[in-house]
């Protein structure tokens, strides 16, 4: 069994994701995919399970958002966690919704708002947790671990199962893959600082800055590459980020920011404008078509950017907690013999 972690900001898109088939694939594709795979690419999503939550993707958004409102310091409320078997296994939906409650038990969210999603569209039977990292009582369930803690509960879970123990996601892979580079720490670290420099600026300037004070030169030119603390140089598009993806995420941050400063520019002229013709005739006048109107043009831009700024992870990518694990492995067997 293989566990992912994450964290991030958009309830809407994680929902969404959970809950929707792949948008890149067109009715058509579905069904040849289906056809050709014997897998279900056409409403791929069954949901499992409803905790303290219910409703379509925009009702749960709602929920999760209003119960969010309880920790004013969280930056990132949502909670993602994937569950998937080993080639090969299969489990009953009863005994996935247990995996899940257990996987919710370990990440203190059993209380919280969540939804467990079974997805049908792989051959290996995964399921996933999207969840309000923000509880009812305004504590906020800890991310500290997460690789640790998801490591130590899959393995728990096969025990409990009888499921066959992975500790690695290159298992999944075929042997072509398999010929991919490792797990590479610098290039995660610098994907990591890129995203988060990235989300604290809207200029290249403030962007280029933020890179700095992480220990970074920034070296732009056609392409973009970063040279770290210990003189290694890494181009930009090697981990992800080249510099036209950098560019048009700060390009539609600005354009996200205009767009919400015009809004509370708007809703604070349009509230003197109410007051002025209730005092007169008794009756308010609304705006909010165009309120409405704005938040979409805001929710696309925001989906946009989630997809570019959503962290990667391809078929090389395996846990450093994993690795860690498998070394301990093999040593104490060495000791023992």
């Amino acid at each position: 069994m293989i566990g992912h972690v994450s964290i991030g900001a958009s309830f809407y898109h994680c929902i969404s994701y959970c809950l929707e088939d792949k948008r890149e694939l067109s009715e058509e594709q579905k069904q040849r995919l289906s056809e050709n795979d014997a897998l279900q690419h056409r409403e791929r999503a069954e949901v499992l399970e409803y905790n303290k939550c219910f409703g379509n993707k925009h009702e749960l958004t709602e929920q999760f958002k209003d119960v969010q409102k309880l920790s004013r310091r969280i930056e990132k409320p949502v909670l993602h966690l994937s569950l998937r078997l080993a080639p090969g296994e299969s489990l009953t939906k009863e005994q996935l919704i247990e995996i899940g409650r257990s996987c919710a038990k370990e990440f203190g969210i059993a209380e919280n708002q969540y939804i467990c999603v079974l997805h049908k569209d792989t051959k290996e039977q995964h399921i996933h947790i999207a969840a309000n990292r923000v509880g009812f009582d305004g504590k906020v369930a800890s991310d500290s671990n997460s690789y640790k803690r998801m490591a130590a509960l899959c393995r728990n879970l096969e025990k409990q199962y009888h499921l066959k123990e992975v500790l690695s996601p290159r298992a999944f892979l075929s042997a072509k893959d398999r010929a991919l580079p490792r797990y590479d720490n610098r290039k995660e670290k610098l994907k990591t600082d890129i995203r988060n420099a990235l989300e604290k600026a809207t200029l290249y300037s403030t962007f280029e800055q933020q890179m700095k004070t992480r220990g970074y030169k920034v070296i732009k030119g056609r392409g973009i590459s970063f040279i770290d603390n210990k003189k290694v140089k890494i181009k930009g598009s090697e981990v992800g980020f080249s510099l036209g993806k950098i560019e048009k995420i700060l390009s539609l941050k600005q354009q996200l920011e205009m767009n919400r400063s015009e809004r509370q520019s708007k809703g604070h002229e349009n509230t003197l404008f109410n007051n002025s013709v209730q005092a007169r005739s008794g009756s308010s006048v609304g705006h909010h078509h165009t309120d409405e109107l704005v938040e979409i043009i805001e929710k696309q831009i925001s989906g946009i950017l989630y997809q570019l700024m959503k962290p990667e992870y391809g078929g090389d990518h395996v846990n450093p907690e994993l690795i860690k694990e498998v070394k301990r492995k093999r040593r104490s067997i060495s000791i023992s013999r």
